[in-house]
């Protein structure tokens, strides 16, 4: 269950991921347009007025066009960022739809209708992560696993990314990697 009536908070994973490029890490970001301090997440528009889809797709490009999958989900993804979705937690929900079933898991994803605070949805993780802070959450319980990444010789195994890093990478082997963890 995914919240969907929380208020929009700047500056989470919420409009942003990491991937690994040839200048080491970086982050996508979606732009937003939040009108009201407290907008309710689903009402958060898209801002499509910058060309922030171009530049995510040649970023991507750029980072995974020698990893040995990404050919096989490139046109998929770029369906979905030019489709022009104009809410953020709709655009959200099709881009992890499309990473679920590639991953091959079987998974219900709903939203919520009603907010529900901090706590009292299983398996909460709403705050657990920040691009903000370090994430070191599969390293403290012991669970952090190197995979094959594109530009690992240079910068050796980088934790902390996009699943996608892990799916242009190992693709249809990556649900067995998660499996292991």
């Amino acid at each position: 269950m995914l919240e969907g009536c929380e208020h929009y908070i700047k500056q989470t994973w919420r409009s942003r991921c990491r991937i690994l490029t040839a200048s080491g890490s970086e982050i996508l970001q979606v732009p937003v347009v939040h009108t009201a301090p407290k907008m309710p997440i689903r009402e958060v528009l898209v801002e499509y007025t910058t060309p922030w889809v171009v530049r995510t797709e040649r970023t991507l490009d750029a980072a995974y066009r020698m990893s040995a999958y990404y050919d096989y989900y490139r046109d998929d993804i770029f369906a979905i960022l030019e489709e022009g979705i104009p809410r953020l937690l709709d655009l959200n929900l099709a881009l992890l739809r499309f990473l679920t079933a590639r991953l091959g898991l079987q998974v219900e994803i709903a939203v919520t209708t009603d907010y529900a605070p901090e706590g009292t949805l299983p398996d909460d993780w709403r705050y657990a992560l920040s691009p903000k802070k370090a994430n070191t959450v599969l390293h403290d319980l012991g669970l952090e696993k190197p995979y094959y990444q594109v530009f690992g010789e240079k910068f050796g195994f980088t934790a902390g990314l996009s699943v996608l890093d892990l799916l242009c990478n190992e693709g249809p082997d990556a649900i067995r990697f998660l499996k292991k963890i």
